[in-house]
């Protein structure tokens, strides 16, 4: 039988939720803003049954809390408790796959303590946030909200529509905040991390230019880049291929 992991701890002032599926290799999955784990083992367990799949809620989604007194998101405080949960659990070492907030949050573990990271596949990332991305940031307000979109949130989001305000208020701060993502060339070629940077060419948050900048600077690290896709361009179908390229990464030297 599968060995499944359900916890709820208390680390870095916030309540996480995760999910531990499996047994073998350490691999955390982190889904992106105002997403949350839910369905993302049903995703990967199928497709990487040798691997032990870390599968937590970032810090104010799903089932976890923020309780910031700012009220703010921030991606490198994320990896500070992704560390905490893996220091938690004991692991010393794992591989990550993140999408867009989640990518994010791998790139700030990947630079904070590199031989942490064996292997990273990021998707929909971005090392800085240029003044399009601002532009479309600023799009995101709650008052605009439908109701299918409110209901898909609260199947997901489980702390009331005061959580849900709070994300997408977060998202449209994002265009203001300068000091979070700002990653420079210097600071990326830092990253030793092994590194599969997947991008959609019609992405219409992060040009496909961010991904080039990625790959120049992050210096063991892939390109693939998909035809007629936007933001975070993995699909059911599409997830097959992912793992596959995945896979074909740990084995790089």
């Amino acid at each position: 039988m599968t060995k499944v992991q359900n916890e709820i701890i208390k680390i870095n002032g916030i309540d996480m939720y995760f999910e531990v599926h499996g047994e073998g290799k350490p691999l955390i999955i982190l889904h992106g803003f105002t997403g949350s784990g839910a369905g993302l083992a049903e995703l990967f367990k199928t497709l990487l049954p040798a691997y032990q799949l870390i599968i937590p809620d970032l810090r104010g989604h799903g089932k976890s809390t923020n309780p910031n007194l700012t009220k703010q998101f921030l991606f490198k405080e994320s990896a500070q408790d992704v560390y905490a949960l893996l220091d938690y659990l004991k692991i010393d070492n794992c591989s990550g796959i993140g999408f867009s907030g989640g990518a994010l949050t791998l790139l700030h573990m990947a630079y904070a303590q590199p031989e942490r990271i064996n292997s990273m596949a990021i998707v929909s990332a971005a090392p800085y946030f240029p003044q399009s991305t601002r532009d479309f940031m600023k799009l995101v307000t709650i008052e605009d909200k439908t109701e299918e979109e409110w209901n898909a949130m609260r199947e997901i989001h489980f702390h009331g529509d005061e959580q849900i305000k709070m994300l997408w208020q977060q998202a449209h701060d994002f265009s203001k905040n300068q000091d979070d993502m700002n990653f420079t060339p210097e600071m990326l070629s830092q990253i030793k991390t092994k590194t599969l940077i997947i991008q959609g060419d019609r992405d219409p948050i992060y040009p496909i230019e961010l991904a080039i900048e990625l790959f120049k600077n992050i210096k063991n690290s892939y390109l693939w880049i998909l035809p007629n896709s936007g933001h975070g361009p993995i699909t059911t179908i599409l997830t097959p291929e992912l793992i596959s390229k995945f896979k074909e990464l740990e084995s790089f030297r």
